[in-house]
């Protein structure tokens, strides 16, 4: 289970709206070409690929803010890019997504791109188009003036260093000096094997082969390696080194001493943009508030998506949602949502193709009619909201003597119950309007309603829902258990 799942759940569902992140780097557009290899050409001892599908993908450092444009944030990207096909594709994407490219700086060599030919799901060949020159000093300086200028609008920074040339140590430099002065966090994705350009910054987050280049240790010998990597840290005065080891998770380093997240991938098809995903994530989360070690699993648990997909394919925090709440993975209390939330859950599930069934009442003593009538509404759909009458609601609908359990403890109670994913409080005397904010695929009620009767029936059948409508257990209600006890009290 994710540390701080609550506070987790409340920045995907609408906290990182509320903050800002820099991304500055080496921004590329990534090419898939797709297809299937069944001979070998005549001509050369090559796989011949049978071209079926193309298509293009933000990279890099522009992958980076796609992702944190995914979870929500408002995202800065500054950067190198030149005036040619490429560079309209990527403003094409970004604005799309929202990313704002004020930071970006125009110059006269191609705007970065990778090819991959893929077959069946496997690399084949990449193809690289870029300058070998590296930008110019006026370039340069343009850049580091506009990423100086943007690190006071921001939460938080990521450095993007796919060693294209963005990344001059003097950028580094003054935009880390910049960020502690204005108490933002920097994170930097390294492709140099100097980490001293890294200097003061919050979090360098290695791959295992990064970090080996860096220290000159061999991969295989792990223990050494993290020994070392602890010592750059400390000689360049790091907060964090979060080295990322693929199937083995992420090993943070730290003054606290080191801790480790493990891997979440449940099937690899392509690692392409793990590393972005991870960063992008990472920083969100610091920026968000959360402890550090809740932010690496986050991270982890993104990159265990993202590995799942073929090709660069930005996280979403819709699918971090689905994943962080199924009906057996999140406790009560955490089911129990304000309406505001509930609406942005039934969101991000319908986003991730999850169906809605909705049922609502005053569950006002727990017995085995409510709890067939919910194990019910489970076969209609993979999700379950349960709206729940308020005491007040429930006292103008059953009278002054109810009801018996107030609404906090009916609401935890209802949220306990696997078949239950949220519980909402409502107020009115009808779920009308929260049926129209929540647009259930299915509206459930128990056998002593038809369907004529069900509140809200008529919305749910206008946006292509149904209302189904389950048989109740005889001799089973609230009342009765309110008169039986009443009947032993006297």
């Amino acid at each position: 289970m994710l540390r701080d799942l609550h506070a987790v759940l409340a920045l995907l569902e609408g906290g990182f709206s509320n903050l800002r992140i820099l991304v500055v780097g080496d921004l590329m557009l990534d090419r898939y070409i797709l297809g299937d290899v069944d001979r070998v050409s005549p001509e050369a001892p090559v796989p011949v690929l049978r071209h079926a599908q193309r298509y293009e993908r933000a990279g890099g450092a522009a992958n980076v803010a796609m992702n944190l444009a995914g979870l929500g944030c408002k995202a800065f990207l500054a950067g190198f890019w030149g005036e040619d096909v490429e560079r309209d594709q990527l403003a094409e994407f970004l604005e799309g997504a929202g990313v704002d490219t004020v930071g970006m700086v125009t110059t006269d060599q191609p705007t970065i791109s990778k090819t991959r030919i893929v077959g069946r799901n496997q690399q084949l060949l990449r193809l690289d188009i870029e300058s070998k020159d590296r930008p110019t000093e006026a370039d340069g300086q343009s850049l580091t003036r506009a990423a100086v200028a943007l690190v006071s609008k921001v939460h938080a920074v990521v450095l993007s260093d796919y060693a294209k040339g963005a990344l001059t140590p003097s950028l580094c430099e003054a935009v880390i000096r910049e960020a502690r002065e204005k108490n933002v966090p920097v994170l930097a994705d390294p492709k140099t094997p100097d980490f001293s350009k890294y200097s003061g910054a919050s979090v360098v987050c290695p791959n295992l082969n990064e970090l080996s280049l860096a220290t000159g240790i061999v991969v295989h010998d792990l223990e050494s390696l993290i020994v070392a990597g602890e010592a750059q840290r400390l000689e360049h005065g790091l907060g964090y080194l979060a080295v990322t080891m693929s199937e083995k998770g992420i090993r943070v380093l730290c003054d606290e001493g080191p801790f480790h997240s493990p891997a979440r991938a449940r099937e690899v098809f392509d690692v392409s943009g793990a590393g972005d995903t991870v960063i992008a994530t990472l920083a969100a989360g610091m920026a968000g508030g959360l402890p550090m070690q809740s932010a690496v699993e986050l991270a982890n648990l993104a990159a265990g998506i993202v590995v799942g997909k073929v090709g660069t394919v930005p996280i979403k925090a819709s699918e971090l949602v689905t994943v962080l709440t199924p009906s057996s993975g999140i406790t009560g209390a955490e089911k129990v949502l304000s309406r505001e939330r509930v609406a942005q859950r039934v969101a991000e599930w319908r986003a991730s193709g999850e169906s809605v069934v909705f049922t609502n009442g005053c569950f006002d003593l727990l017995h085995v009619g409510h709890v067939t009538l919910l194990e019910d509404c489970r076969r209609f759909g993979s999700k379950l909201v349960l709206g729940l009458n308020t005491d007040a609601s429930v006292s103008r609908l059953k009278g002054p003597s109810r009801p018996v359990v107030g609404e906090n403890e009916r609401a935890r109670v209802m949220a306990a119950l696997a078949a239950v994913d949220a519980v909402v409080l409502f107020d009115e005397d009808t779920p009308l309007e929260l049926i129209r904010e929540l647009r259930p695929d299915v509206l459930v009620k128990g056998g002593d309603y038809t369907i004529e009767t069900v509140v809200g029936h008529e919305l749910v059948a206008a946006q292509g829902g149904r209302v189904e409508i389950v048989p109740t257990v005889e001799g089973f209600s609230t009342t009765n258990i309110v008169r039986k006890l009443s009947g032993q009290g006297s």
